[in-house]
């Protein structure tokens, strides 16, 4: 491949990585207003365990891969959801997701905030359109040997 041919595929995979981050950005907060959105790795592991069928996406996010906890608890989520059949992508930018799904929970106290490491989506109604985008994106990085695709959120 010549340099003007690895310029062109560089920005068009900057293109659709920048689009499938938007459509992931809009389908986690269309399923947070539809509560079908659980956040937090315990959280998840409890519905996994109980409903993992209705699980249509995890999505393990991560701007420290230094925390070998997390790591772990990380290694046996995608081990489940692959052998359940749930899509499973990374994402680092936690501090987008905080924008996005809000930084703290009402029910908690002000200093404390969600743990956004784990999301799952459960069967949301709408931007059925996203969660197929986000699918698309994860089976072709599958096919292209990427076990678990990975995305970046950008700050706005």
């Amino acid at each position: 491949m010549n340099n003007l041919q690895s310029h062109i595929s560089v920005r068009c995979k900057s293109k659709e990585t920048a689009r499938v981050s938007l459509a992931l950005e809009e389908l986690l907060v269309t399923a947070q207003k539809q509560d079908c959105l659980t956040v937090g790795i315990y959280e998840s592991a409890k519905l996994l365990n109980a409903d993992p069928d209705n699980v249509v996406l995890c999505v393990l996010a991560d701007d420290n891969e230094d925390d070998v906890a997390l790591q772990i608890h990380f290694t046996l989520l995608q081990s489940f959801c692959c052998d359940s059949g749930i899509t499973i992508l990374r994402v680092s930018g936690l501090q987008r997701l905080q924008q996005l799904l809000g930084a703290v929970d009402a029910n908690r106290n002000q200093d404390e905030h969600k743990d956004l490491h784990c999301m799952l989506v459960t069967n949301p109604q709408a931007n059925h359109c996203r969660l197929q985008e986000v699918g698309t994106y994860c089976q072709e990085s599958r096919r292209l040997d990427q076990w678990v695709p990975e995305l970046v959120l950008q700050e706005r």
